[in-house]
């Protein structure tokens, strides 16, 4: 029996076409007899296959009789899509309406409900600190720069090997913003050198490979932390302390939400692509925006001697300042190839990923509000 499938090339050697037979009989075996046909025979085509099954329409059957457009046993396969199948991959026609694509919700990028109630929790302890007893307050700064110090250099020595002397910058950071606080601006320039001082000293008890890298990373570290950190220590001495360093705390946060909520709602130019590719230009105006707004509302309100319009110039240089610092923290991540500087505050990562924009806003602040209503 002949096992190809319908209209496929016969296999046997000189077979020339099917018998002249009748219906129901079997093809008889190729042979000289077969071959001596006339030419008109030989050439016979194919009889006609009807469409539909002789046992009735497209029923199955267990007669065992063949369909159409397939193969005849179960090891043949078929060419095409048997007749009267369905394409398993039908192409949509032309004409056809398309479903429209699922539209993709916006992210918010972060944990927005622990976000929140970190930044609550921070808030009243900030407040509560703040108003109550000024020393306790320095306090939370100096405890806040020793876990940033303590989170930056533990990146810097898993991800690039750099190992500053945290013991050092600890207790020099620490000194650094009460020296602000007791002797003022004299008293951190102090601190800052003898910080410096102890670093490279510290470094000198461990072999010689690498120090000139991990002193210059100390440094970086005392003076990035620490001593601008210094400059709110430093606002709290003035008889309106708090009242001032609520205005600088007020500013910084203002700046970052309106960047965040109008950068996310109608952010579409990227600021710093390289850099920070969620940080958006309509973001930036955002920031300007409300910080300027807080500014004005909180040199008029709070700050004594202020005037609207220095609120307005004081909340534009806040906003410029604390996106350069956020921008300059995630070039710090960038290279160091990691996301957040670390876990403490779910929502918000870590100390310094907080910091980022408060420390560089810090000595502005300070210096604008010297400028505008003295030393206080």
């Amino acid at each position: 029996m002949n096992d190809s499938p319908w209209g496929a090339p016969p296999q046997a050697a000189g077979y020339r076409g099917p018998a002249e037979r009748g219906p129901g009989q079997a093809p008889g075996p190729a042979g000289p007899a077969y071959d001596a046909r006339d030419a008109r025979q030989r050439t016979r085509p194919m009889p006609t296959v009807p469409d539909v099954s002789a046992f009735g329409g497209d029923q199955g059957d267990d007669r065992g009789a063949a369909r159409p457009g397939g193969p005849l046993f179960r090891d043949d396969t078929p060419s095409a899509t048997p007749y009267g199948a369905a394409p398993q991959n039908p192409e949509p026609m032309p004409d056809a309406p398309q479903p429209a694509p699922a539209r993709q919700k916006k992210s918010a990028g972060r944990d927005l409900g622990a976000a929140i109630g970190v930044g609550v929790g921070l808030g009243v302890v900030i407040i509560a600190s703040l108003f109550v007893v000024k020393a306790v307050f320095v306090g939370v700064i100096a405890v806040a720069v020793v876990v940033g110090l303590w989170e930056l250099t533990n990146r810097l020595e898993e991800r690039k090997g750099i190992k500053a002397p945290l013991v050092p910058l600890a207790v020099g950071g620490a000194a650094m913003v009460v020296a602000g606080y007791v002797r003022g601006a004299e008293g951190a320039w102090v601190a800052m050198a003898l910080t410096a001082l102890a670093v490279l000293v510290w470094r000198m008890t461990e072999p010689p490979d690498g120090y000139l890298r991990d002193v210059t990373a100390g440094l970086f570290a005392a003076f990035y932390v620490p001593f601008l950190a210094t400059f709110v220590s430093m606002m709290l001495t003035a008889s309106d302390g708090p009242q001032r360093v609520l205005t600088f705390l007020l500013l910084t946060v203002v700046s970052d939400t309106g960047a965040y909520a109008v950068g996310w709602r109608f952010g579409k130019n990227k600021l710093a692509p390289r850099i920070s590719p969620g940080k958006t230009r309509e973001g930036l105006v955002g920031a300007v925006a409300f910080a300027m707004a807080a500014g004005a509302l909180c040199m008029h309100f709070l700050v004594d001697g202020g005037a609207w319009w220095q609120g307005l110039l004081l909340g534009l240089a806040a906003a410029v300042s604390a996106t350069l610092g956020d921008l300059g923290e995630s070039m710090i991540k960038r290279d160091l190839g990691i996301k957040d500087m670390g876990t403490l505050l779910p929502g918000h990562g870590g100390i310094m990923d907080r910091l980022d924009s408060l420390l560089p806003t810090a000595p502005v602040v300070w210096l604008l509000l010297v400028v505008f209503v003295g030393a206080g």
